[in-house]
């Protein structure tokens, strides 16, 4: 006994074919989905644009909505197809896409711009990038840290000097980030200091192209004690800070006590 022959489609009415085809398009759905009850209600269809149908045919996408725990707001997408004269519609792909009110997670960032200062902890590794901006070749620029020319000509010669030194970028970024930080000119301390830290005794300045700008705090009763600090802060321990002697009369020595003690509760 043969097989029947499909009935041949009118080229004319696939997109209704395609349109009708929601029960094909919903089993494609929970095929994928793993279980019915993931597969909501049918919400609406979408033709695809791309190619001539006369020659390729139709493409629809079906659109139900998503029933799965933690997916609000997402849909199940499946696209079929039909091809004129056929009988039979062909299921394209399913897909599970997030709609306008979709809870989705962050753009995925590489981890050295995930990092934030204090992540580092014992045992951790961070290793630079090649292009870190914040680093140049020793032989393209001046080693900013050396202090003694004598010493830094005679490692360079036996190879054993740095081979990264920080870039000119590299500087203004550390010295931007410790002037705004909480040792920066603009603090609460600064504001009140009696002078700032490029005045005070007890700064050390830093070598290098920063040493007008930046130093480290000498101090053991300054709250920045052996922080680097720019110039512009200052405290209350400023080296050249004095205690002003008030003019007039001393002030009155109190000898008795605050409190009435010539009476008592009995209890």
């Amino acid at each position: 006994m043969s097989e029947p022959v499909p009935t041949p489609v009118p080229a004319s009415s696939s997109l209704d074919v395609l349109t009708a085809a929601v029960e094909e398009a919903r089993a494609a759905a929970v095929e994928v989905a793993g279980a019915e009850v993931e597969v909501g209600d049918h919400v609406g269809t979408s033709r695809e644009a791309e190619g001539d149908p006369d020659a390729l045919g139709e493409v629809l996408t079906h659109t139900f909505e998503a029933a799965l725990p933690g997916y609000v707001g997402w849909h199940w997408a499946v696209t079929v197809a039909h091809v004129p004269g056929d009988a039979e519609v062909t299921v394209d792909e399913v897909v599970l896409l997030p709609g306008d009110s979709a809870l989705l997670a962050p753009a995925w960032v590489p981890w050295h711009e995930r990092l934030r200062p204090g992540d580092l902890s014992v045992g951790d590794v961070l290793p630079s990038t090649e292009d870190d901006p914040r680093l140049v070749p020793a032989y393209l620029a001046e080693d900013d840290a050396a202090s003694d020319p004598a010493a830094m000509a005679v490692a360079e010669e036996l190879g054993i000097g740095r081979e990264r030194v920080l870039s000119v970028e590299g500087r203004l970024l550390a010295l931007t980030r410790w002037t705004e930080g909480e040792f920066g000119s603009s603090s609460s301390m600064a504001r009140h200091a009696p002078g700032p830290c490029g005045s005070c005794g007890f700064l050390m300045p830093l070598a290098g192209s920063l040493r007008g700008a930046l130093g480290v705090c000498a101090n053991a009763y300054a709250p920045a004690d052996g922080r680097v600090v720019p110039v512009g802060y200052g405290c209350g321990a400023h080296s050249q800070a004095t205690l002003e002697v008030q003019d007039g009369p001393p002030a009155e020595i109190v000898t008795s006590s605050r409190y009435d003690t010539n009476q008592y509760d009995q209890l």
